[in-house]
């Protein structure tokens, strides 16, 4: 296992694995594991982003590969909670769906499974003409804005963002707008959380609907006002909607269910 992680909270509680977006690392997280801190937290940061530098190039698939492999050294029999977001909810979807029995929990926020298949053939000619803007500073503070990044974690975002290669990020979109749900996942035996914001674009929302339609332990709730990436904007709403959710199956009174 060469995946790059952070561990926090209590070692005897049950273990929580948080796995970041694309284009940010664990550092996303901060502000959920002050708050699970009788939770074992596990915070990796995914191939070829944050300290996770091997290496091995990114893809869904070998992601998954590695968080088995961390989940069945840390998991000593305790309960097993997954908290995806956007890329690292589709590496959840992944996960759950190569071993259905390994998860307890999982929370997929935001992940996209329809594939958007006239967009990939354009990724890597953008993406070579337009790199030397993720060095630009307006630029990525326009970037960070639409992924709820605050002020007190832009020169994080902003040192990591501006050191990625163009290939890394090509990797990264490629895999993201290719993923759909794989064939396994209707017999995934995990609670599962679907979230999507109100605001994100309609192909999120009906990716959440798809995510639903695609397992019978799937419950899903659209957040009102919210767009993409509610564990950043509302972070004291995002947990105790986490907490209340495994504790005791308890959702958000007033959203829109799925």
């Amino acid at each position: 296992m060469t995946l790059h992680y952070r561990e926090y909270g209590d070692p005897n509680g049950d273990l929580m694995l948080f796995l970041h977006g694309g284009g940010v690392s664990g550092w996303m997280w901060d502000r959920q594991i002050q708050y699970f801190t009788n939770y074992h937290c596990v915070v990796p940061d995914l191939p070829e982003q944050g300290q996770s530098h091997d290496g091995v190039h990114f893809s869904i698939k070998h992601s998954a590969d590695e968080l088995i492999e961390l989940i069945q050294e840390k998991a000593n029999h305790k309960n097993v909670i997954i908290i995806g977001f956007s890329l690292g909810a589709q590496v959840t979807i992944q996960l759950v769906s190569m071993k259905p029995d390994l998860i307890d929990f999982a929370i997929i926020n935001s992940a996209l499974v329809r594939p958007i298949t006239y967009i990939k053939k354009w990724i890597k000619p953008s993406i070579q003409l337009t790199s030397p803007l993720m060095r630009n500073r307006m630029f990525a503070k326009l970037q960070a804005s639409t992924l709820y990044v605050s002020k007190e974690y832009f020169e994080q975002y902003y040192q990591e963002s501006s050191q990625m290669s163009a290939n890394t990020l090509i990797r990264i979109l490629e895999e993201n707008m290719s993923f759909e749900i794989p064939q396994d996942f209707k017999q995934a035996k995990v609670k599962i959380l679907v979230t999507v914001g109100e605001r994100e674009k309609a192909v999120m929302r009906k990716s959440a609907a798809d995510i639903v339609a695609s397992n019978p332990n799937c419950t899903g709730v659209i957040l009102s006002g919210i767009g993409h990436g509610i564990s950043m904007a509302q972070p004291d709403v995002f947990n105790h909607m986490i907490e209340a959710w495994i504790s005791n199956g308890i959702l958000p009174q007033g959203e829109k269910i799925i």
